[in-house]
Formats: structure tokens, C-alpha cells, sequence
């Protein structure tokens, strides 16, 4: 089974050609994508779509190593990147077309972080969105309400009433659709006053992925990433 093109209303701000199967890519990560401006489409489908998109240049390959082959080394095709869908080993050989390799299935937040080095001039490795998520802090056997304004895989823009001084240690824990409960020390790098600026760390791998695939999917769905 192929990949299914994205959907018509997706903003093509950039098209990518998938030349894998759909259980090459993990649950959502390229319909996700998709719906934040990198349309990607399988290429069986191209000739599906209207004359405007389908006569563009691609501006990226996300091929599967098995199916390398594919893809002609002359002309324009020789030019445009490749990222690559592989095993655990990860890229073996030279090919100067290919720009980075995933394994699969590749994660939405491995895709978005490749794509964004290859294409964007200035990439977004840890993106944030606007948010307004209740949040918990404690310090030294003290607990209080906080806002938690924007939010990143690395860190949060927090309002709280309670006074914390720049570099001081803090624990903050808030809730994320689908996942509960997530917890962290952080620190108080920051001040955009009112509001404290607070950097995640000792995080969880686990907690650090909730926290980006909730903040792709949320620009997804509308909410621009700052």
C-alpha cells in the first residue's frame, strides 16, 4: 500500500516525495506534517494531483532504503535531497543526494527535525506554541498554581504569582491530551516580566517526546509555532 497523498486543504508550503510504504512512517507523523506545511505525497499519487502541485519541483525525497534504487542519479532528480528510511544501521555507503537517514518507522518529531536542518534556513529543532495549560510548581516542601504560557520540548514560558529568583531550581508538572500527568525540574533561566522563563532538564526521554509530538501536533491543528 502506498502513501496516501495529503489532504487537499493542507498548506503546500513545501512538497516532499515519499517513496515508501505507509508502515514505513510511524501513526500520524506524516499526515502531521503534512497539516504544518510539508505536504508529503506518495509518489504513485502525483499525477493525482492538481496541475499546480503536481508540476512543482519536489523539494525533498523521503525514500526507503530498499527502494534507493528507484530514484534516478542524472539530471534534476540527481539534485534534489534525500532523506533516508532505514534500519537501525543507519546510512552505509556515499550518495551525495542523501542529506540524513531516519529509521523506521520514522517518528514525527525525528522527520521534523531532519526535514527543518535540510530546508529551512533557520531550522526549528525544538519549536513552541502558544499554550494555556494549568500547571503545579514546588520548591522546598512549597507548592503553587502556575500558567504555562508557550512550551517547547526544552523548556516553558511560566506566570505564577509566587516569586523565583533567576537561576533557581523548580519542579513543574502539567497535563498533555493523551499522555497525563508530566513532570520535570526546571530552571529559571529567564524573566519576560511578568513571566519566568523555565528550562527543562534531567527530563525523561518519554517526557521529552510527549512534550514535542504535542507541540507538532498543536501547530498542526492551528496554533503557529513560534
Amino acid at each position: 500500500m502506498s502513501v496516501a497523498p495529503a489532504p487537499p486543504d493542507a498548506p503546500a508550503r513545501r512538497l516532499l516525495v515519499s517513496h515508501a510504504q505507509a508502515d514505513a512512517f510511524a501513526p500520524r507523523a506524516r499526515s502531521i506534517l503534512s497539516r504544518t506545511g510539508y505536504t508529503i505525497v506518495g509518489v504513485e499519487e502525483l499525477a493525482e494531483l492538481p496541475p499546480s502541485l503536481a508540476a512543482r519541483r519536489p523539494d525533498l525525497r523521503i525514500v526507503d532504503e530498499r527502494r534507493l534504487g528507484e530514484i534516478p542519479d542524472d539530471g534534476e532528480s540527481a539534485s534534489i535531497p534525500i532523506i533516508l528510511l532505514t534500519g537501525r544501521h543507519g546510512v552505509s555507503g556515499v550518495d551525495p543526494r542523501i542529506v540524513g537517514a531516519v529509521p523506521r518507522p520514522a517518528g514525527l518529531h525525528e522527520l521534523f527535525r531532519v526535514v527543518q536542518s535540510v530546508l529551512e534556513e533557520s531550522p526549528r529543532s525544538n519549536p513552541r506554541v502558544a499554550t494555556h495549560l494549568s500547571a503545579h510548581c514546588r520548591k522546598n516542601g512549597r507548592e503553587w498554581s502556575a500558567t504555562v504560557l508557550s512550551l517547547s520540548e526544552n523548556g516553558c514560558l511560566l506566570r505564577c504569582v509566587e516569586p523565583l529568583s533567576l537561576r533557581s531550581e523548580v519542579e513543574i508538572e502539567f497535563s498533555l491530551p493523551r499522555v497525563g500527568a508530566v513532570v520535570s525540574p526546571a530552571d529559571v533561566a529567564y524573566q519576560l516580566p511578568p513571566d519566568l522563563g523555565l528550562v527543562f532538564h534531567s527530563t525523561p526521554a518519554s517526557v521529552r517526546r510527549a512534550v514535542a509530538e504535542f507541540v507538532l501536533e498543536a501547530a498542526a491543528n492551528g496554533r503557529p509555532l513560534d
